[in-house]
């Protein structure tokens, strides 16, 4: 399995619930194909695993992993963490106002 369909299926499988088998997909996926390695799909699949880590309930981790992606290119966009519904368990958090905050576009 392509490390992006890996990636993936660990989101499908955070929504359903399944919690410790999405976070260990997400892990190898983003493990299989490392930013160093690709830096164009590689954030995506941190990206990914943050989703993974935010839908289980492992926010702390969820926002450690958001705060590699900050200034990453293809990594985290600003309209993606305030509108997309994957970031939702995230948005009760003051933290996430913070990071909001942070990557906000500039004038």
């Amino acid at each position: 399995m392509l490390p992006s369909e890996l990636s993936n299926l660990a989101v499908v499988d955070a929504l359903l619930g399944h919690k410790q088998l999405a976070i260990q997909e997400a892990k190898h996926a983003s493990e299989m194909e490392p930013i160093s390695k690709d830096a164009m799909e590689g954030p995506g699949l941190l990206e990914n695993l943050a989703v993974v880590y935010a839908w289980s309930g492992e926010l702390d981790l969820a926002f450690e992993t958001l705060s590699h992606l900050r200034g990453t290119p293809f990594g985290l966009f600003y309209g993606d963490l305030k509108l997309d519904p994957d970031w939702e368990p995230l948005r009760q958090d003051p933290r996430s106002n913070k990071l909001l905050a942070e990557i906000a576009p500039k004038d």
